[in-house]
């Protein structure tokens, strides 16, 4: 072990011990909380005046292996710093979510995806074993022998079983580029035979796909975005300046071709949030031009958001013109790929927000993870959509609206943003019953929230 990996160990050492030690220092039966800078949730939730967590020493890789091809990551680390500390190995994650500031304990606890699910499944697929602090104040390791339960029930809990303090993860090489092809679709129908026979052959066209996603603007214009690794030098674009990565996939017709290294790859959708940076202007090109390279951002865009939300400035101009308050639909739900193009016939004939992402995924583990219980060596289609619409009859109606349609079709929806669910059917969804088995064992004093309260009744 190197001089770095030994005194990257021993601030996590005194990092855990700072953790501990606040847990200690609150009062007997208070609500246990993180203290965060920042979130990639996005629902909002009730005010506490309880002192959080300290995370402060639990937020730097600790050590990569790159013979085994594994990093221990310390819980609150950005997928940003894990990928700067891998990638001059020419190694990865397995799978990085589209954004920076998402941490591994989050996209673990949540749910992460992007353009490898479809061969590596989910961010939590890929953990070899974990340390967790739970709501008893216990010190947890977690694998596949090891609390076996917790290991398996720990992903899409949200904080509400206990919090990821080290995470040892598996990585794959990442060579320095990624040649890119969009292919260009006029029938949502043929986008997703498409998709499916990628997903089983890994190919397109006899070429290799290693990265697959999708952007739909309309019904009759979709396309597929597909990458190929290559350590062949060549010219690459460069989208964190005046171009924008979405709208350069877009053409009349057949495939356009691309190259990106591979940091730019992994981050391309961050620059503009995917689309949503057009809500604050800095898609408009004078407003690009003036707007600080270095705030051209997801993070930058996220704390606009939450300034947004904390005013009311959106409602307000709404208001000021005379138009109706607005809904927030954010959301990603999955659907089995033999059902997406006919929920996105649906969605794009009911919710009037476009572009909308595609991304095909498979769970790669027979076991399962039963609070997230979609079964494994299917093919689903992640559906994400981020905007607003104008407000319906009752609260969420949109929302409410797509969960059940989501639910029809047998499908499954991230838990980051609002939800709708009544209790009965949200137990059904989300694994109701050994989910109250491991609050029992694991948060036995409920010093967590639970999770129906933190995701429905945003608590």
């Amino acid at each position: 072990m190197s001089a770095p990996a030994i005194d990257a160990r021993t601030a996590h050492a005194d990092g855990v011990e700072r953790l501990l030690a606040s847990y200690r220092a609150l009062p007997a039966g208070a609500p246990v909380r993180l203290a965060k800078p920042t979130s990639n949730l996005f629902r909002s939730r009730a005010k506490t005046i309880t002192p959080g967590l300290d995370t402060s020493g639990l937020t730097d890789v600790i050590e990569v292996d790159p013979v085994a091809r594994t990093a221990d990551v310390a819980g609150m680390c950005t997928y940003e710093d894990i990928v700067a500390a891998t990638l001059p190995f020419g190694l990865a994650p397995l799978v990085v979510p589209q954004l920076k500031t998402i941490t591994l304990g989050g996209a673990v606890t949540g749910l992460g995806i992007e353009s490898t699910s479809f061969r590596s499944g989910m961010p939590h697929e890929s953990v070899r074993e974990l340390d967790i602090l739970t709501g008893g104040g216990e010190l947890v390791t977690a694998s596949a022998t090891r609390h076996p339960g917790f290991y398996r029930g720990f992903p899409n809990s949200y904080g509400t079983l206990g919090y990821a303090v080290r995470l040892r993860i598996e990585l794959e090489t990442a060579p320095p580029f990624v040649e890119l092809r969009h292919v260009r679709f006029h029938a949502l129908a043929d986008l997703v035979t498409a998709m499916e026979r990628i997903v089983e052959t890994g190919r397109f066209d006899g070429a290799r796909v290693d990265y697959l996603d999708g952007v739909v603007f309309s019904a009759d214009e979709s396309y597929l975005c597909l990458g190929a690794q290559t350590a062949e030098p060549g010219p690459v674009s460069d989208y964190t300046r005046q171009r924008i990565y979405y709208r350069s996939i877009q053409h009349d017709d057949g495939v356009k071709t691309d190259r990106l290294t591979i940091h730019d790859y992994l981050w391309r959708w961050d620059a503009d949030w995917f689309w949503c940076s057009e809500a604050f202007g800095a898609q408009h090109p004078v407003v690009r031009r003036l707007w600080p390279r270095r705030h051209r951002r997801s993070s930058s865009y996220a704390a606009l958001m939450r300034l947004e939300r904390r005013f009311d400035i959106g409602d307000r101009l709404e208001k000021l013109h005379g138009r109706p308050p607005r809904e927030r639909v954010i959301q990603d739900i999955e659907v089995p790929i033999g059902r997406s193009a006919e929920f996105l016939e649906w969605f794009l004939a009911t919710v009037p927000i476009e572009p909308i992402w595609l991304c095909p995924l498979r769970l790669r583990d027979d076991a399962g993870w039963p609070l997230y219980p979609i079964p494994p060596r299917e093919t689903y289609v992640n559906v994400g959509f981020w905007s607003t619409v104008p407000v319906g009859a009752t609260d969420g109606a949109t929302n409410r609206l797509i969960e059940q349609r989501v639910s029809e079709l047998d499908g499954h929806k991230s838990l980051y943003s609002d939800a709708f669910y009544p209790r009965d059917e949200f137990d059904r969804l989300y694994g109701g019953d050994e989910y109250r088995a491991l609050k029992q064992r694991y948060d036995p004093d409920s010093r967590l929230l639970d999770l129906y309260a933190k995701a429905v009744q945003r608590r």
